[in-house]
């Protein structure tokens, strides 16, 4: 895949990237409100300052071992540890620190104390010190006998507690670890979860432009349930709309049959018996114009037919041969305008199809390249195989004439219905090339406008090959 198709791809919006960013984001939320709990209890938690045993415990340390200055600082020292492994979120920045003095002299401050700590001046209540940022509770208690003080001190700032834990990556750290491992788990889970969804899709996919039954997947599941029902819904009223479509133009163009045969026939008599060289002129206008109505009749009728979803038996049909029937039926067509119709067919091609479709399908194609061609060009029809090895073998039938062509942009618009390229001058309906193209369509084909030689329309039609027996 070249770098741009993967950008594509990856820019394209997805329902399984959309799911698993909401995973994410509801896992990053999550961990958010978690940390800003510990935030809040850290810097709100005054259990310490109230652990009077604590308290005493220090005092009777410092009092106990005030002749012995080294075991009196190896005791306080592990007091200051095991009341910081109890308390906090276990940084040292974060949690219980000590300040201890003896005589008005100090003996013992944690490693981790604040700068500039001291004894709060009121005893035994909680008071708020420091300044700015770095702002601390803290408790202080003197022993009544030696006069001995000990101040625990605890973060008071819940945004000092923030920035400490941000720092030491306690918030970043564990997302950037964890995410990562979590997406594929969570891509999984979501691919899982939405195989319904693509197995209704592949059937959706799977389904021709003409099949409007309803979706044969049924799911329990009550989101997709009810998107199925909606789709089948639909898809019911589409054709019953369709239904009725057709059948009001093919009765609409099968009444107008009748009064067109008839109108024709009586004006060919009155024709027959004109004397005036103006009235003869009229009536020849009026017989050209029922021509032209009788063969729209007969095209709706066709299309109407070609649209159908039931139909004829589908048999093999020799291409080459039915080529041949049908240029010698249009012989007469390209005699009166001197145009030479020329074929080239490799015998042996079968279609699985339907004979009258593909009748349909050469007699547009052949008239329409001797109407629009020049009078005395040629039309060239050729029938060749395609496809070799893994690929499908095709039959490939191509009709070229010598007319002006058809612009490119305008190769797809002429497929559409009652649609007429502008700067043809030729009368017509419209409907030769969307007769085609729903023929080629059925029997599981493709056509093709090409440039031909010179100014010339080049048509190709890919209709895959019967098997053999």
């Amino acid at each position: 895949m070249s770098a741009r198709g993967l950008w594509h791809r990856i820019a394209q919006p997805s329902l399984v990237r959309r799911l698993l960013l909401a995973q994410l984001l509801l896992l990053t939320l999550l961990w958010t409100l978690f940390t800003g709990f510990i935030t809040y209890e850290t810097g709100n938690d005054q259990a310490a300052m109230h652990e009077d045993n604590l308290f005493k415990t220090v005092l009777a340390v410092a009092d106990n071992l005030a002749g012995q200055p080294e075991r009196q600082r190896e005791t306080l020292a592990l007091l200051d540890a095991a009341a910081t492994a109890g308390y906090g979120v276990g940084d040292p920045v974060l949690t219980v620190s000590m300040l201890v003095s003896q005589g008005g002299r100090e003996i013992f401050r944690s490693p981790k104390a604040p700068a500039g700590a001291r004894h709060a001046s009121v005893l035994d209540e909680v008071v708020i010190m420091g300044s700015g940022e770095r702002r601390w509770r803290a408790r202080t208690m003197r022993a009544p006998a030696t006069g001995s003080q000990v101040t625990v001190m605890m973060p008071a700032g819940g945004w000092f507690v923030f920035v400490t834990l941000n720092s030491r990556g306690f918030y970043l750290l564990p997302l950037v670890l964890s995410l990562p491992v979590l997406l594929l788990p969570a891509w999984l889970s979501i691919r899982l979860a939405l195989r319904p969804w693509s197995r209704v899709a592949r059937e959706v996919a799977t389904r021709g432009p003409n099949n409007l039954a309803a979706l044969g997947y049924t799911d329990r599941h009550r989101e997709l349930a009810d998107m199925v029902n909606s789709i089948n819904t639909l898809m019911q009223s589409v054709a019953e709309s369709q239904a009725r479509e057709r059948s009001f133009i093919a009765d609409a163009a099968h009444e107008l049959r009748t009064p067109l045969a008839a109108m024709r026939v009586n004006v060919e008599a009155l024709l027959a018996q004109a004397e005036s060289g103006r009235d003869k002129q009229l009536l020849s206008g009026i017989v050209s114009s029922a021509r032209r109505a009788t063969r729209l009749v007969s095209q709706l009728l066709t299309l109407m037919r070609s649209d159908a979803t039931g139909g004829e038996a589908a048999e093999r049909v020799a291409l080459d041969e039915l080529l041949q029937d049908r240029l010698a039926v249009l012989s007469g067509l390209a005699a009166v305008r001197w145009v030479e119709l020329e074929l080239s067919a490799e015998p042996g091609f079968t279609v699985l199809g339907q004979r009258e479709s593909l009748i349909s399908l050469v007699d547009n194609l052949v008239e329409n390249a001797i109407k629009y061609g020049p009078d005395g060009g040629v039309v060239r029809v050729a029938l060749r195989r395609a496809g070799q090895g893994a690929c499908a073998p095709e039959a490939v039938l191509s009709v070229e004439d010598q007319g002006p062509g058809i612009a490119p942009a305008l190769r797809q618009r002429v497929f559409d219905r009652f649609f007429r390229d502008p700067a043809q001058t030729q009368s017509g309906s419209g409907l030769g090339l969307a007769i085609a193209q729903a023929a080629a369509a059925r029997h599981g084909g493709r056509i093709a406008l090409l440039d031909g030689e010179g100014r010339g329309l080049l048509v190709e039609v890919r209709l895959p090959l019967a098997r053999q027996g």
